[in-house]
């Protein structure tokens, strides 16, 4: 493990990957509690063509991507919130439009071909660069930031935006942040967990910290070690073993999710039977009302 702290570009890699591990499950576990475990796929299809706006244009297209991607979050969450469209309608939408303007634009870049994009939709360890790192970091900063100061006001909006709108809180304003930090989160990601799987992280963690925590706070924290823990993992077996990191964090996420289900099922038996017993008070109540 140490030895492969004396390549720079392994240095890169694996800032980048602690960074993601943090801050992909700190928005996700906001996604996850409103049903909204998808939007992720759909951020990083719109992030497809900010990416290849970028070469085109011939800027870093890291940040047209936070550009672009942001845009396209925001317009999907008004499409929701106005009624006018489903929410996996504007879903669909998003997917199917990024993806093609995507492949378009990236064939109308000087030198353009799709090969460009593979590094940004699987992923890729020996490409981030200096600029990259610099960008992950202001934009990590950035999600943590958010999710932690605003965290009780998140989880009030996404655990029902109703009752959040009558005790004050500004539903609309913290939905269209909760998109954007959601489009900087899929971004941030995209170097070394790639646009087509970056999805998987941020929800990945938060279901399998569920299984063993209870309360916002435990799960946000388990989850957020997960994250960290898969992100790192794969990006030190990606190297060694020479495939995609993306695959690679992906697949070890969804095992450590099955082993811990696994074991977390006589732990879930035990609280149904738990809950299903009454308490002694209640069967004082009980007796003494026969």
């Amino acid at each position: 493990m140490l030895e492969l702290l004396d390549y720079a570009f392994m240095q890169r890699a694996l800032l980048a990957a602690l960074l993601i591990g943090v801050a992909a499950p700190a928005v996700g576990i906001f996604l996850v509690q409103r049903r909204q475990a998808l939007m992720g796929d759909g951020i990083g299809h719109v992030a497809l063509t900010g990416v290849a706006l970028g070469f085109l244009l011939q800027t870093n297209p890291v940040w047209m991507a936070v550009l672009v991607s942001s845009v396209g979050a925001v317009a999907m969450e008004l499409l929701r919130s106005s009624g006018r469209a489903r929410g996996d309608i504007a879903l669909a939408m998003l997917f199917y439009g990024g993806m093609a303007g995507g492949v378009m634009i990236i064939n109308l870049a000087p030198g353009g071909s799709t090969a460009n994009l593979t590094s940004y939709l699987w992923g890729s360890i020996t490409t981030v660069s200096p600029q990259d790192i610099t960008a992950i970091c202001v934009l990590s900063a950035f999600i943590l930031l958010i999710t932690f100061t605003l965290r009780r006001q998140l989880f009030a909006v996404c655990q029902d935006e109703e009752f959040a709108r009558v005790t004050g809180l500004p539903v609309r304003a913290l939905n269209l942040l909760l998109a954007v930090t959601a489009a900087a989160t899929v971004t941030v990601a995209m170097r070394v967990v790639g646009l087509l799987l970056v999805s998987a992280l941020m929800v990945i963690p938060v279901v399998t910290a569920q299984a063993v925590t209870r309360g916002f706070a435990a799960t946000l924290g388990l989850s957020m070690a997960l994250g960290v823990l898969v992100s790192i993992s794969g990006t030190v077996t990606s190297y060694h073993a020479d495939v995609p990191p993306g695959a690679t964090i992906v697949l070890i996420a969804l095992g450590l999710f099955a082993v811990v289900s696994l074991l977390a099922l006589p732990l879930a038996r035990h609280r149904a039977r738990r809950s299903a017993q009454p308490s002694p008070a209640g069967e004082k109540a009980l007796a003494a009302s026969s």
